[in-house]
């Protein structure tokens, strides 16, 4: 009698484990890997100028990076960024107040990203875009997008800013 009220206690707390482990779906390592660029930044050029601010934030338990982008020019954009288990890659979908769409995909360790277009045509050549974070020493995050022609050399860097997180003063 003993082993059976045992059994049936050992196969409930199983099962209990099982069912709070599904109530996260996007709770593994992976989802993490983007976490150094969550928070409230400000965004200086390399010449130390506040070129804008990036209010980044985790959705949806977990499964969206939501970047909310607005320079001191006045454009603005919002990007939606999500690990994609099918195929174990990031994914990025940036759309600017300019109609500007972007769509990128990658991958990232604790302290990269790296997420790449697919080669685009226009007429002044075949390009991808490819945009890398890096989170620094002091805890700062330098984005670099960059436009490279499909043999991989490098044609312009677009945007080069780094991160610092806002002060809560």
């Amino acid at each position: 009698m003993k082993l059976k009220k045992l059994s049936s206690l050992l196969f409930f707390f199983t099962c209990l484990g099982f069912a709070q482990n599904s109530d996260c779906a996007c709770c593994s390592q992976e989802y993490d890997q983007f976490d150094f660029w969550v928070g409230d930044w400000e965004v200086f050029n390399e010449e130390n100028v506040k070129i804008g601010e990036n209010l980044i934030l985790k959705l949806e338990d977990n499964c969206i990076l939501n970047e909310n982008w607005e320079s001191v020019n006045n454009s603005s954009g919002k990007s939606y960024n999500y690990y994609d288990p099918s195929d174990k890659t990031w994914n990025q979908l940036w759309i600017s107040n300019t109609g500007n769409i972007l769509k990128l995909k990658g991958s990232g360790t604790r302290n990269t990203m790296t997420l790449k277009s697919e080669i685009t045509s226009s007429d002044k050549g075949d390009y991808y875009n490819q945009i890398k974070w890096t989170k620094n020493e002091n805890g700062s995050v330098t984005q670099e997008w960059e436009i490279y022609n499909p043999d991989g050399v490098l044609i312009n860097t677009a945007f080069k800013g780094i991160y610092r997180k806002k002060s809560s003063d």
